[in-house]
């Protein structure tokens, strides 16, 4: 019994089509290479745009805005469907309300092993036999 890694486009596929689902569980690999995807695009966006119309203009603001608000709920979500997998509550995300420590602590949340057992939250991820 293992646990499969998603591939890159499935994560991105699993991310938005649990658009705003906050249960359940994420493996390491669906949450990673969806953070990778939104820090490529993100960084596309301000690379197109940023030099073609500077970061302060009107039209770089709105595309980089209209970006960040369309992934804020599905990287939450997944956030917390990660938090979950590891065994703990989404709301640990609060952490990264603190500053520096509270960054760390997510951070060493977001990068623990799955949870090989059902929990509270569901089943594993991603099981294969």
């Amino acid at each position: 019994m293992y646990q499969y890694q998603v591939s890159f486009g499935d994560a991105i596929s699993r991310a938005f089509n649990k658009y705003c689902c906050f249960t359940g569980r994420a493996s390491r690999s669906e949450y990673w290479w969806f953070v990778l995807f939104v820090a490529i695009v993100g960084w596309g966006i301000g690379i197109v745009f940023g030099l073609t119309f500077g970061t302060d203009s009107f039209a770089y603001q709105t595309i980089a805005g209209v970006w960040n608000l369309a992934v804020l709920l599905p990287t939450l979500g997944l956030v917390f469907r990660r938090l979950h997998d590891t065994g703990r509550s989404g709301w640990n995300w609060c952490w990264s309300f603190l500053p520096v420590v509270g960054w760390i602590i997510l951070l060493i949340y977001l990068c623990q092993d799955s949870q090989m057992v059902e929990n509270k939250y569901g089943p594993v991820p991603n099981l294969r036999y």
